[in-house]
């Protein structure tokens, strides 16, 4: 039977270096692994306490698992829910929102932004923790 599922979205881009500064130095992700494709990379996981993320180029993709390269688009997104809104907000400075903030019917705060890779991260909080 199994016990436990570990999930860990895989965001493919175009540019693996273009995306590090929205994940490492706005919202503090620290690299754990990375593996080069000739002069650039191609393939990093990035974690943030418990949270794992992975990006991988599309041109990585094609040369790893070319039965995948017509699917290594951004169509999906992930949706992170982090502890303190404001603080979020702040590292989001400058970053067009795709929806602005909004409280939901249950309970959350929310901004759905686009990071350099083009694809879709829904931030949230619980609404009371925001404070408002």
């Amino acid at each position: 039977m199994i016990r436990k599922f570990k999930i860990t979205p895989i965001l493919f881009v175009g540019s693996i270096e273009a995306s590090l500064s929205f994940w490492e130095a706005r919202l503090g992700f620290t690299r754990t692994v990375e593996l080069p494709a000739g002069n650039k990379l191609g393939f990093v996981i990035l974690t943030h306490g418990d949270t794992e993320i992975m990006l991988q180029t599309r041109e990585s993709v094609e040369g790893d698992l070319p039965e995948l390269a017509g699917l290594a688009e951004p169509r999906g997104g992930i949706y992170i829910e982090v502890d303190d809104f404001r603080d979020l907000l702040q590292r989001l400075e400058g970053i067009q929102a795709v929806v602005p903030v909004r409280d939901t019917a249950y309970g959350m705060t929310e901004i759905v932004v686009r990071e350099p890779g083009g694809n879709t991260i829904a931030f949230a909080g619980r609404t009371e923790v925001r404070g408002t």
